[in-house]
């Protein structure tokens, strides 16, 4: 029976133990409080001290059972109160205690996503909290924000005129051998001007199929008024966004063009001419222009530079669909820069990792990493003011 002297008999109990082992002693004294809490929560949820007669009585207390439990301070061993005659009883405070073993978990699941290996998150977590965490662990805690990225990733899209489209790869094993993984994802503008990252995928191969299931993917969730998209020349990315956005203007990356051209570069000593050159045609005021000054370019490299000067004739035009926007969305919308700056966060962030045990766990680290992102996007400032979409 919890009567006060029974009550001060345990806390005088407790006392003895700060006395004889200080704060290694703590794992016990958290022990014997939860056990003195559980047991009090029992007798107000029945209403009821143990053996005692009253009208007010919703059931009967029914012993304890043993429950061993890891905790912040160490391993536990309680005893959870039980009752009987049809009532339902749990102890809030341990629930409230395993809420917060979760809010651990997350953020061991957060430190792993943020870069940092499995063995320095043990390490941290057994100089703050005396746990040591395994890396099956670290799995199983990562794997609790799975609902949360899958919500994300199928969230609702509106309208977004101006698209973004690129791929990256990292390496994953699959079948017991190390194989690279495609990471597709897309950043779209919206008529107010933020940049919200709408979508990612992981993938074996950068096939059509698999950027056509994407974008539908994204279309499927909502995403409409696409005008304009940029992306590199991969031919199942053009097949599919000619399928998929068939009224947009499509743009060809110049930052792309520009290392394309270094390919058909007869001598390395041209190089810095050849990319001023590309450079001169791209900035020209419309696409009348743009055309006068490829053509005067490639009587330029005729003789010199054949190769150079039928690719130049044949791929520079890709990039003139910048010319259907204003100048001042040109230097946004002309490259796929933006995306390939995440790209290369996600690189960094993916380095601690190594090769990961298949595309799910890809994927699901890269979401994380792309939710972080898009957040800073669209509570951030603008990426494009009004009056430079004012045509859109």
């Amino acid at each position: 029976m919890i009567t006060p002297r029974t009550e001060n008999k345990e806390f005088s109990e407790i006392l003895e133990v700060l006395l004889d082992d200080g704060l290694d002693g703590m794992p016990r004294v958290f022990e014997m409080l939860m056990n003195i809490a559980m047991k009090i929560e029992r007798s107000r949820a029945l209403r009821a001290e143990p053996y005692e007669r009253t009208d007010e009585r919703k059931g009967y207390a029914n012993g304890f059972k043993p429950k061993r439990l890891k905790s912040r301070v160490g391993m536990l061993d309680l005893q959870i109160p039980k009752v009987r005659d049809g009532v339902s009883f749990y102890p809030a405070s341990l629930e409230r205690g395993l809420r917060s073993d979760r809010a651990l978990l997350l953020g061991i699941a957060e430190m792993y996503l943020n870069g940092v290996s499995t063995r320095k998150v043990t390490n941290i977590l057994e100089e703050l909290c005396g746990l040591e965490i395994t890396s099956s662990e670290v799995s199983r805690a990562t794997a609790t924000l799975d609902k949360e990225l899958e919500a994300w990733r199928n969230r609702s899209l509106g309208e977004f005129p101006r698209l973004i489209l690129d791929a990256t790869f990292h390496k994953v094993r699959r079948d017991g051998v190390v194989r690279s993984a495609v990471i597709l994802s897309a950043i779209g503008i919206d008529p107010t001007g933020h940049r919200s990252v709408l979508g990612v995928s992981v993938t074996m191969k950068e096939s059509e199929i698999y950027w056509r299931e994407f974008l539908n993917n994204l279309k499927n969730r909502g995403l409409h008024g696409v005008k304009y998209v940029v992306s590199d020349a991969h031919e199942g990315l053009i097949s599919a966004i000619g399928k998929c956005f068939k009224s947009a203007v499509w743009n060809r990356c110049h930052v792309h063009l520009q290392r394309n051209a270094g390919n058909y570069v007869p001598r390395v000593e041209m190089r810095a001419q050849v990319a001023e050159d590309i450079r001169w045609v791209f900035a020209s005021k419309d696409v009348a222009e743009a055309q006068d000054n490829l053509e005067h370019l490639v009587r330029k490299y005729t003789k010199k530079a054949p190769r150079l000067a039928r690719w130049m004739e044949s791929e520079l035009p890709d990039g003139f669909g910048a010319y259907k926007l204003e100048k001042s969305e040109r230097r946004h919308l002309r490259t796929t820069n933006t995306i390939e700056r995440y790209h290369r966060e996600i690189k960094r962030r993916l380095r601690v990792t190594g090769p990961l045990p298949n595309e799910a766990s890809l994927l699901r680290l890269v979401t994380a990493i792309l939710i972080e992102i898009s957040d800073e996007w669209e509570t951030g400032r603008k990426y494009m003011t009004v009056e430079e979409l004012i045509r859109l």
